[in-house]
């Protein structure tokens, strides 16, 4: 009789279902996984190591290239953690700024995951649909910061700029007939708010169009639907965070149970899970698009009514109104310190975490009271799940990997570093 043996094969480093780079190592059994080990750091980055040799401000535009998708939200935790350090509020405004890009981009991370993951699982329409309203989200970020992705808004103390009066337009070309160059002109013709009041009207329509798709479809649930389930009690043993640990049916968002910004101020639900698999992640996922949507309204209504200042006034930490330098020679001494050494922070330590759409993204910052971090370390959000990919694959077939893989909305910028 023959000996029966399990293969062991690569699966990757370059496979459908994880932005970036990722090898398996899985041993199988005919089609069935029986152990599966991750192996990373194939896109290592040196992010902490970088920031721990640059001026403080120099690294805001690190944390977007962390999880390119998710910029802003990145940045936001890297901020806290300097305001939480130097002790500096930023203005009110600037919180309710940050509160809505926050969400903005908690938006354009779940409409780029809903294409990725339809695309893993071998729906391709959804896709399409989802980067039609990613575009517009991108001209918003663009709007504000001058960048479609790696914007380097935030800002200690605030946010770089106010938001601007007027929107980007698209203009004549050989390709596109002037009357349907005004079509697509026709929601830019006010403010950045306006533009993005008309976005937050559109959008629960087009989510409904995602769900006709894919929420009853038949071979959707055939592939989600006890696929990769994780308990309560495992997902919090697992430390998982954001979505994965929603999708277990634990009602756990920084944004109710740490508020920071102006998340006190909003009202919106904690959508969960009830069985922990990749279907409920699925849904929980649809359901913050929704709920995301909610919170943007709530900010434009706010910031409608209250106008006012979007960064700190101290000097040491800010630098001073291009005006006020012109005439006041103080003010010109620390617009000259901080462009060229940069700002302290005190001798000590902080950690500040944001509720990041993949899960909870922490910043630790030490400080030995120079311009420049002594140490910097970063809670990625995706880390703890890949970190449970061997036990929630385990039993399932190798088509059920990808689906499992891709339901952790993984990218390895964050999780390598």
């Amino acid at each position: 009789m023959s000996e029966l043996r399990n293969y062991t094969l690569n699966f990757g480093p370059q496979h459908p279902a994880a932005h970036g780079v990722l090898r398996l190592i899985m041993e199988v059994d005919g089609e069935q996984i029986l152990r599966l080990d991750p192996h990373i750091g194939l896109l290592h980055r040196a992010t902490e190591k970088l920031a721990e040799t640059k001026p403080y401000n120099q690294s805001i535009g690190y944390m977007d290239r962390l999880d390119y998708v998710s910029m802003m939200c990145n940045e936001h935790a890297y901020v806290r953690a300097i305001e939480k350090l130097y002790g500096v509020t930023p203005p009110i405004r600037a919180q309710y700024i940050r509160t809505m890009f926050d969400e903005i981009t908690r938006i354009m991370n779940h409409l780029l995951w809903l294409g990725a993951h339809a695309i893993d699982i071998g729906a391709m329409t959804v896709f399409l649909y989802a980067f039609r309203e990613r575009e517009d989200l991108m001209d918003c970020y663009e709007a504000v910061s001058g960048a479609r992705m790696h914007a380097t808004y935030y800002r200690p103390g605030g946010v770089y700029r106010d938001l601007p009066d007027k929107m980007p337009q698209y203009e004549a070309s050989p390709y596109k007939k002037s009357a349907e160059i005004e079509k697509m002109n026709e929601n830019r013709q006010g403010s950045l708010l306006d533009f993005i009041e008309d976005f937050t009207r559109r959008f629960p329509g087009l989510v409904d169009e995602y769900e006709t798709l894919l929420t009853d479809n038949r071979i959707w649930k055939q592939r989600t639907v006890n696929i990769g389930i994780v308990s309560p009690e495992r997902a919090l043993a697992l430390g998982f965070t954001g979505p994965m640990l929603r999708g277990s049916g634990i009602a756990w968002d920084l944004r109710r149970k740490q508020p920071y910004a102006a998340y006190d101020q909003m009202d919106f639900e904690i959508p969960i899970g009830k069985t922990g698999d990749c279907y409920d992640r699925y849904l929980v996922r649809v359901e913050e698009l929704r709920q995301s949507n909610r919170i943007i309204k709530q900010c434009i209504d706010w910031l409608r009514k209250n106008p006012g200042p979007v960064m700190t006034d101290n000097t040491k930490i800010a630098p001073p109104k291009r005006v006020t330098m012109k005439k006041d020679m103080e003010a010109m001494i620390h617009h000259f310190k901080l462009f060229t050494e940069g700002y302290t922070l005190p001798e000590g330590e902080a950690y500040a975490a944001v509720e990041h759409p993949k899960g909870e993204f922490g910043v630790y910052l030490v400080s030995d009271g120079a311009n420049k971090p002594y140490r910097l370390k970063i809670r990625a959000a995706g880390f703890p799940h890949l970190a449970a990919l061997d036990e929630m694959c385990r039993g399932h077939m190798i088509a059920d990997v990808v689906a499992i893989l891709s339901s952790q909305d993984i990218v390895f910028g964050e999780i390598d570093r």
